[in-house]
């Protein structure tokens, strides 16, 4: 029976409770056909235009396994460290949707293609194929102006579903686990994981114990939560509501739930007497999934860097902050970025400065990706170059970078057209610095007389007058030495 929906608990009673998670997280793979047929994966295409007999689980119609997907796969299981198994096998869950058209899922049961793996301090289950099932939209909300459609454009694409231990202790752990599987999973293109075309979604399944206890208690499946925010919510409000119905004399019922995005609140699906028997059983048009050494050792070969490896050399070889390690590795793309700067500037900290914060900045001010960046990796070096030659200022830098963005060209292209090149003529400067003196006395006298501040009074004053583009560096000097 379905547990009876409560206020959650406050927050000193659930401070007394530990929360444990697990997440299934079922991931598209990025393939162009479907898994077990040829039909092509595009997303928005106009519904039921990507279908054929097979992905329709019309009569006779037999599938073929996509090799392309379980290369995807054990790419994946790779990268989580899992052991991947020689011998897997495919097997019928059986359910009835109606999005669902063969009346069952090809997935696998007993013997998955991969297992205990690790991502971090947390534990991988498995990680097993399966095909897809369609869309249903629903629309109106009268009885009698109420309809469904189904699209079978999603039927058979590729998914791997990735099953965490129940290692998890807290919302912000299940957040922050899932923020590291997308990036791995986009590293070695296992798939895009936008969450807004379904392409990574995730279930949770989510209990509650008083902490010290080792016993689990009893847990409840949230599923499809499709973003991570809503993850967060929907555990925050689960865990809240379990530990008020145990703190107020309860019992907790296995059961699957619902997340109500509007609400905020999770909702009773079903409960665990009312739970499918999917009885499984191998499914017998399909033969054995087999994975020799051979293969898989030739995928592991082809494996790209990973953002943890990545983040570790980059504060080795560029001598970075292990923060901006983390920050120029959250996209493949924008570590390659950043290496190519660093490369061809010679100043890999300048670059990361760079990187991080003036693109970064107009990248997201004009809603762009770093692959479509106006300013490219080589001109952002020269750029970087021209400061650390002391061709540029750094103040005269800040102002030609939004130039460089907005119109795509070179900093020395800007430089030469609009005369900024800076200053580091000494005779020029010490002309500048003896015409200041000499209109100045008092403040001459004031420096003299002990007051050193002065100082930064002459450097405004050259900088004004010669539109910033005077050397920083040879200005102090001078100013020194005539001063002192």
């Amino acid at each position: 029976m379905a547990s009876t929906e409560v206020l959650v608990a406050a927050p000193e009673a659930i401070a007394r409770y530990e929360p444990v998670i697990g997440l299934e997280v079922h991931v598209q793979l990025l393939t162009r056909t479907k898994l077990f047929c040829g039909c092509p994966t595009d997303f928005g295409s106009p519904p039921n235009t990507q279908v054929c007999p097979v992905c329709l689980g019309l009569p006779g119609a037999l599938p073929v396994i996509n090799r392309e997907a379980v290369a995807l796969a054990v790419r994946a299981a790779l990268a989580l460290d899992c052991e991947v198994r020689p011998f897997s096998r495919f097997a019928r869950k059986n359910y009835f949707y109606p999005d669902l058209p063969k009346g069952y899922q090809i997935s696998q049961y007993d013997q998955p293609v991969a297992e205990h793996g690790r991502l971090g301090g947390i534990g991988i289950t498995r990680v097993h194929l399966e095909d897809d099932a369609g869309k249903s939209q629903h629309e109106g909300y009268k009885d009698s102006d109420r309809y469904s459609y189904v699209d079978l454009n999603r039927s058979g694409v590729p998914l791997i579903e990735i099953v965490s231990e129940p290692d998890l202790r807290s919302s912000a752990e299940a957040y922050a686990y899932l923020t590291e599987l997308k990036q791995l999973l986009q590293y070695i293109t296992v798939s895009t994981c936008d969450m807004e075309k379904g392409h990574l979604r995730c279930d949770a399944n989510v209990s509650v114990r008083l902490k010290g206890a080792e016993k689990f208690g009893t847990k409840a499946e949230v599923k499809n939560l499709n973003s991570f925010r809503y993850l967060q919510r929907a555990l925050d409000y689960e865990i809240g509501r379990q530990v008020a119905v145990l703190e107020g004399g309860g019992t907790i019922h296995q059961e699957t739930r619902l997340f109500n995005v509007d609400t905020g609140e999770t909702a009773s699906m079903r409960s665990k007497e009312h739970a499918h028997d999917y009885r499984y059983f191998p499914e017998p048009d399909l033969l054995p999934l087999v994975i020799s050494d051979e293969w898989r050792e030739a995928i592991r070969a082809q494996m790209p860097e990973l953002p943890a490896a990545k983040r570790r050399r980059f504060v080795e070889r560029y001598g970075i902050p292990e923060y901006d390690a983390h920050v120029l590795t959250l996209t493949a793309a924008l570590g390659s970025y950043f290496e190519e700067v660093a490369r061809l500037s010679g100043q890999p900290k300048a670059a990361s400065n760079w990187v991080m914060g003036d693109l970064t900045g107009a990248l997201k001010a004009a809603d762009l990706g770093i692959e479509q960046s106006p300013v490219s990796a080589v001109q952002l070096a020269d750029l970087v170059k021209l400061v650390a030659a002391g061709e540029l200022s750094g103040k005269l830098a800040k102002e030609i970078f939004p130039k460089m963005f907005a119109t795509g060209k070179a900093a020395s292209e800007i430089v030469e057209a609009e005369g900024l090149k800076q200053i580091s003529d000494t005779g020029e400067i010490e002309k500048i610095v003896d015409d200041l003196m000499a209109a100045n006395p008092k403040q001459v006298e004031q420096y003299r007389g002990g007051k050193k501040g002065v100082l930064g009074f002459f450097v405004g004053q050259v900088m004004k007058s010669t539109r910033g583009q005077a050397n920083p560096a040879v200005v102090n000097e001078i100013l020194t030495r005539k001063l002192g």
